[in-house]
């Protein structure tokens, strides 16, 4: 059975089924990318994952907790960065990171060591000692996405982690995730930019209208579907 199991997942809003019974696992260490367009359910599927919206129906469990009953135990665990996330602008980078820093840490030497990953993590240079209203989307986000990883969550749940970015600055989001995978952080990641998860996920979900239309390894359904991107598989089972 996987880290993260999930089950016949529904929510509504009203007469819109965002999730409808939507069913998934994700192996420990792996990528796991939910992808479809805009209004597919992605995004409601990470905020109840997240602990941020309530189920109407289903199961979840998180590393052995279950969502609905344990849902303090598994924010202790995960960390969840939406596309929308920002960050204290009044601060200084490395403020605003000593700010969250102090949420996470048990003591001083667990504050010290996660602020260190997370100046790593953000790559901003001298520019962490900048208020982050003179940030770029780019460095905002890096520092928003260091923030997510400092404490080395053991799921982190990431909405559209590279949205608005160029491509200069998606390749670093996209090879920090990566690289964090390595310490044995397992990722939950969704995105419409089909590409992006092609190259970032060891196995994607085929999101659309609340449902999922088909799960693997990007190779084995580009395999199936005689596509050349996962791009083209989508349109294929769409079609």
């Amino acid at each position: 059975m996987g880290a993260i199991v999930v089950e016949d997942l529904r929510k509504s809003y009203g007469e819109v089924r965002a999730v409808d019974g939507i069913s998934f696992e994700i192996e420990e260490g792996e990528i796991f990318g939910l992808i479809g367009p805009n209004g597919a359910g992605k995004t409601t599927t990470l905020r109840i994952l997240a602990t941020i919206l309530r189920k109407d129906g289903g199961s979840v469990r998180i590393f052995g907790y279950e969502l609905g009953k344990d849902d303090d135990d598994i924010r202790s665990i995960i960390s969840y960065l939406p596309e929308e996330a920002g960050a204290y602008k009044t601060l200084t980078g490395i403020g605003y990171l000593q700010f969250m820093a102090g949420f996470y840490a048990k003591d001083k030497g667990a504050f010290n060591e996660m602020l260190g990953r997370a100046v790593e993590i953000a790559s901003l240079g001298e520019r962490i000692k900048d208020k982050v209203s003179t940030y770029s989307k780019g460095m905002t986000r890096k520092l928003l996405l260091s923030r997510a990883l400092m404490h080395l969550p053991k799921l982190a749940i990431l909405d559209e982690p590279t949205s608005g970015l160029d491509v200069v600055n998606s390749v670093e989001i996209r090879n920090m995730i990566k690289d964090f995978v390595k310490r044995g952080i397992t990722v939950l990641l969704s995105s419409h930019n089909m590409l992006e998860v092609e190259f970032l996920s060891d196995r994607v979900a085929l999101v659309d209208k609340g449902h999922i239309l088909d799960i693997g390894t990007p190779e084995a359904l580009k395999s199936k579907y005689n596509a050349r991107n996962l791009e083209e598989v989508f349109m294929g089972v769409v079609l």
